[in-house]
């Protein structure tokens, strides 16, 4: 079994930053991607960014040049950070990552809320 946990919502100003990470733990033979997605009231979940073992990142265009994905290999743990947010970025944002253990496995967080006012 993995477990992910996950820090770093809340409640913030339009304008204003925040920062997202999400540790791994448990079972985990090797990593592929490491990423954030996010819903919000009444939507579908979406891709927010996501970061493969070999470094290659991944936007979504609402987010591209706000948003930051890093992660630590060593430590299995990705990081988002959050600039210039806007009242669109509220949702619950949830750590997704994609595994090896025997075969191809994915686990999500159990999500953060991220709240900007406007």
């Amino acid at each position: 079994q993995v477990q992910l946990v996950e820090s770093g919502g809340g409640l913030v100003q339009a304008g204003g930053s925040l920062r997202l990470s999400c540790a791994a733990s448990g079972s985990i033979f090797s990593i592929n991607v490491m990423g954030w997605y996010r819903q919000a009231p009444g939507k579908q979940r979406e891709l927010v960014a996501d970061i493969s073992s070999g470094g290659r990142r991944n936007y979504a265009d609402s987010v591209e040049g706000r948003f930051t994905i890093s992660r630590d290999n060593a430590k299995n743990t990705v990081t988002l950070e959050m600039n210039s947010l806007k009242s669109e970025d509220t949702a619950v944002y949830y750590c997704n990552v994609v595994y090896f253990w025997g075969s191809t496995r994915a686990v999500w967080g159990q999500g953060t809320q991220v709240t900007v006012s406007s």
